[in-house]
């Protein structure tokens, strides 16, 4: 107060300098995330993955286009504010807690272990029934249990804690990894280095599980723990510990609120139990009778299956909808609950109408 044109002229100027400042702050904050991005995009380039020693058979006579969900299109559910960018020949995994051998490997040694090559649909607790969080990929990768084995594991440790390089825990119980199933740690996503965005250069599977609690992005760490002596992320903030896929089925076509011709329409889509398999489709029209749907061969029961159903449509709005049984011979329940905490249930329906 009271300083005059000058002070008011010194002000503005001081202004002025602290704006430019921070613009070049911004934009050199800008330049090195870009330049960053573009060493690991290079880095990855380089990655020459060899071939599996135990490659995936290939898809069955009658599997239908779209069974496996292309890179670009897989969902993503992330933590991190921006993907991390990790330098391949820097990378560490170290395997430590209670064990009786700590381990530590780096993509090199990876590389140099058995891998194999296997079909799993991943899926996140947080899709809503019909929801878009759920897709298939031919996953290349190091078996799991066998790089556990040889840290040796310690009697009482029934969860593996694995964290990621910007902190996120998961945790894992230890049974689901030693249990025969494809847990991996995955480098490969659909014949190609992971994209950056799915967690390269290594990130954790375990079929039958629901993401947050099997399947670690940019994971660094694999700590053997209790679950009496540790919550990971999701579980501190109410997520059940463990977390089974469960049973549900989705219409994929005809879409929401579609407008179609009288006739034969082909109902479509896809269903999924995880480590359970899936033994039968069936579509209700308009809450009428549940009729069976023809269901497309799949690879393992760790994979969605696709489903279609014939309908002969006539004039008029209708309501379809959609449930599946297991391989246990357990049917989806048509009980709506929310995905909190441990995943949605329910019966998918779409309205659509007929002229």
């Amino acid at each position: 107060a009271g300083g005059g044109a000058p002070a008011r002229r010194r002000l503005l100027g001081n202004a002025a300098a602290v704006a430019a400042g921070t613009a070049l702050g911004v934009v050199g904050a800008r330049h090195l995330r870009r330049s960053a991005t573009l060493d690991v995009e290079r880095s990855r380039a380089a990655v020459r993955l060899p071939p599996p020693t135990d490659p995936a058979p290939p898809l069955p006579t009658g599997v239908a286009p779209g069974f496996h969900t292309p890179n670009a299109d897989f969902y993503r559910v992330d933590t991190a504010l921006t993907v991390p960018r990790l330098d391949v020949d820097a990378w560490r995994l170290r395997i430590h807690g209670l064990v009786d051998r700590p381990v530590e490997v780096s993509f090199a040694d990876l590389l140099d272990r058995e891998l194999v090559e296997r079909d799993i649909t991943l899926n996140c607790v947080s899709s809503e029934v019909g929801g878009p969080y759920v897709g298939t990929a031919r996953w290349l990768g190091v078996p799991l249990a066998p790089l556990l084995r040889s840290a040796g594991i310690r009697a009482g440790a029934d969860q593996v804690v694995a964290r990621s390089s910007e902190g996120m825990t998961i945790g894992t119980p230890v049974d689901t990894l030693l249990d025969g199933r494809d847990a991996l740690l995955a480098v490969g996503m659909n014949g190609e280095p992971l994209p950056l965005a799915h967690g390269f250069p290594v990130r954790m599977l375990t079929p039958g599980l629901y993401g947050y609690a099997g399947a670690c992005k940019w994971i660094v760490e694999l700590e053997l723990t209790r679950f009496a002596d540790f919550d990971p992320y999701w579980v501190r903030r109410g997520w059940a510990r463990e977390a089974p896929v469960k049973t549900a089925s989705r219409i994929d076509r005809p879409g929401p609120f579609a407008r179609l011709a009288a006739g034969r329409v082909a109902v479509a889509g896809v269903a999924w139990a995880q480590r359970r398999g899936i033994a039968a489709v069936e579509v209700s029209v308009d809450s009428g009778p549940w009729q069976p749907a023809t269901l497309r061969p799949v690879p393992s029961t760790d994979t969605w299956v696709q489903w279609r159903y014939d309908w002969d449509a006539r004039p008029g709005g209708h309501s379809l909808r959609v449930r599946a049984t297991d391989g246990n011979g357990d049917g989806q329940t048509g009980e709506r609950a929310t995905p909190f905490p441990d995943g949605a249930t329910g019966w998918h329906t779409v309205a659509v109408t007929v002229t």
